[in-house]
């Protein structure tokens, strides 16, 4: 198999959601000689970025972006030991932290944007949920991040996203540290009442506004 097809074989495997075919594909890339970086970006994040734009336009759906990041965090996971052997790191675009906002147990939106910004050039550091409000300025702190991820799926837990942004300020990291905010209930109206940076509808818009955020992408969407 070529360079070409292999790499169309890989987009095709995450839009398929095929975690098999993935991981398959990820370790006949490594017996092939083919540069794992390459692999990543010329091969499975060309297929992650269609699903999330699919998933944008409304062709596809939940589940099958599931799937698609599950495959994504398949084919990573194989291909990450030659990473580390060979000492080869991707450019990171910016340093993360997100997580579901205290009092708030749901997490499949919120692991969806950590493997959607992880894929695509994003250090991220997922601190899991029901997270306290101070724990987000420790973790933002310790790992100098760029840009704060805050969800809330649910009404009553969607003030919290407020109380994370006035603690980084009283923390002394606003404005240099970016807040995005998402999650059901959570609306444009709503990141601009309580000063956030960006507001994600969804995983393939959260990524295009850390993009933006990072002055990695120019788009005027956020």
């Amino acid at each position: 198999m070529t360079s070409e097809a292999l790499f169309e074989a890989m987009r095709r495997s995450i839009i398929d959601g095929d975690d098999e075919r993935a991981a398959e594909l990820a370790g006949e890339a490594l017996r092939a000689g083919v540069d794992p970086l390459r692999a990543i970006d010329d091969g499975f994040v060309i297929g992650l970025r269609e699903v999330g734009d699919r998933f944008s336009r409304g062709d596809m759906f939940l589940p099958e972006m599931m799937l698609a990041a599950k495959a994504m965090k398949r084919a990573v996971a194989v291909l990450e030991p030659e990473l580390d052997r060979r000492a080869m790191k991707r450019q990171v675009l910016g340093r993360v932290v997100i997580g579901s906002v205290k009092g708030d147990i749901h997490e499949i939106g919120k692991n969806l944007v950590a493997t959607m910004l992880a894929a695509a050039g994003f250090e991220v550091h997922d601190l899991g949920v029901d997270v306290p409000f101070d724990r987000f300025v420790e973790k933002a702190r310790e790992v100098d991040a760029d840009i704060v991820g805050v969800s809330a799926l649910l009404t009553t837990t969607m003030t919290g996203q407020r109380t994370v942004i006035e603690t980084l300020a009283a923390g002394g990291l606003r404005p240099r540290v970016k807040v995005i905010v998402g999650g059901a209930p959570v609306t444009r109206e709503w990141a601009e009442e309580i000063g956030a940076d960006g507001y994600g509808e969804d995983a393939a818009q959260a990524v295009t506004v850390a993009r933006r955020l990072v002055g990695a992408a120019d788009a005027a969407v956020v």
